[in-house]
């Protein structure tokens, strides 16, 4: 147990000093297995774990999926989606915010990512809002929690590690998060709604002009029918995630192709984004092998197991205790980051508990998209901030009401998991 500490202190040295979490798991899971077993017992280990790791074959959605969101991006098609929404709706009081929502939901469908999918809002989103005297407290905080629906809403790469860390099906994984990603989107637009008739925050838009909207949503028709057939083919159970990746970019590449929107150096660009957020991803899940392999020979695992069987508190405690420290750590750390070091432990504790795997997959996405608003970290209002030269102060009180109806959602989920589990349960009928 001593050298357990040690080894937890080594990490949290590491991650002080700004080691990358990918390596700072790696190098104390490794120095871990070296106290265990040896030095070369334990790069035996290494060298298995990481191989077995990284060639599973399910990782082929993680850079298909990120390549898909990066040709569209590079092609224009997600600034086309946001004119598209604000034609329809931008003429409301409060539209262009719910509008930038709407967005949102269809970037999230085809971005998988929550940062990138909260870049493209901020960049195209919040003019639009401001050029509209909206507040700009109000419009980066749309444009951050915009971005979050990426983290929940298929393809999400979340999901995907989450898959992959926890060998549990991504395709059920992606309808399971249909629902859940739909009704926070609602709670958002519900949000807008209240701020924009009680305060003088969110004025109305431009008048509607049928002509003009049918006109902006040309371009965006195209890419709704792409999400729809990679959905589809998951859902009917006619393609695997990584084949419905493979058919989303083959069909993001028509897309920009046709319309002409996509050069040579652009995509160019696309597929070396791809190939980086790919590699730190694919570093990430591996490593956490790493760590989870030093867990498994300490027995800390079956200790914690032990504990759940033989403790007189509630299995609902429990899933309370883990909800709070996931949202603790939210605070501090990215998604991934989280992922690779709870799950180890609290993906066995669910499901000794009995809790459904794709169920608390959802739950603790959901947790972690709190994660990306709360400070001091708020990883998406730093992007968001970034990318407006809005003071951080000012996008995090935005945000707070917004916090609330996330904090709502979470607690449905948590107490009608049905709501989750309904789609999952029809594919398998």
């Amino acid at each position: 147990m001593l050298t357990f500490f040690t080894i937890l202190i080594v990490l949290a040295l590491l991650m002080a000093f700004r080691v990358p979490i990918a390596f700072a798991m790696g190098i104390a899971g490794t120095l871990g297995l070296a106290a265990q077993l040896g030095v070369r017992p334990a790069l035996a280990v290494l060298e298995r774990t990481f191989f077995d790791t990284s060639a599973s074959f399910i990782l082929v959605a993680i850079p298909l999926f990120i390549l898909m969101a990066e040709l569209l991006t590079a092609g224009d098609v997600t600034r086309r989606a946001i004119v598209a929404c604000q034609s329809w709706i931008g003429h409301i009081k409060g539209g262009l915010a719910i509008a930038t929502v709407a967005a949102s939901v269809i970037l999230a469908a085809l971005v998988g990512s929550s940062t990138a999918s909260t870049a493209a809002m901020a960049a195209s989103a919040f003019p639009e809002m401001r050029a509209h005297k909206y507040s700009d407290r109000l419009s980066t905080a749309v444009v951050s929690v915009g971005g979050t629906l990426a983290v929940v809403v298929p393809p999400s790469i979340v999901l995907v590690v989450y898959g992959v860390l926890t060998e549990t099906s991504i395709g059920k994984l992606f309808i399971a998060g249909i629902i859940p990603g739909l009704l926070t989107a609602s709670g958002l637009a519900l949000v807008i709604k209240i701020i924009a008739h009680t305060t003088d925050q969110a004025p109305k838009g431009d008048p509607f002009v049928l002509k003009k909207a049918v006109k902006d949503s040309r371009h965006v028709i195209p890419m709704v029918l792409l999400m729809l057939a990679v959905i589809g083919a998951i859902y009917g159970g006619i393609a695997s995630p990584s084949e419905a990746a493979a058919l989303g970019v083959m069909g993001s590449l028509l897309i920009v192709l046709l319309q002409g929107t996509l050069s040579f150096v652009q995509f160019n660009k696309s597929v070396s984004g791809a190939i980086r957020a790919t590699v730190m991803i694919v570093a990430i899940v591996g490593c956490s092998a790493i760590f989870s392999n030093y867990l498994a020979f300490t027995r800390i695992t079956h200790r914690m197991l032990e504990f759940v069987a033989t403790t007189d508190m509630s299995r609902e405690t429990i899933m309370a205790i883990i909800i709070l420290v996931l949202l603790i750590m939210g605070m501090f750390m990215d998604q991934l980051a989280i992922l690779s070091l709870a799950m180890p432990l609290a993906f066995p504790t669910a499901m000794a508990l009995g809790y459904d795997a794709v169920w608390f997959g959802i739950v603790v996405t959901k947790t972690v998209e709190i994660g990306l608003l709360t400070p001091p970290l708020g990883l998406n209002a730093y992007v968001a901030s970034a990318q407006t030269r809005v003071p951080l102060g000012t996008i995090f009180r935005g945000i707070l009401p917004f916090l609330g109806m996330e904090v709502i959602v979470l607690l449905v989920l948590l107490f009608f998991p049905q709501i989750t589990l309904f789609l999952p349960e029809l594919m398998t009928r």
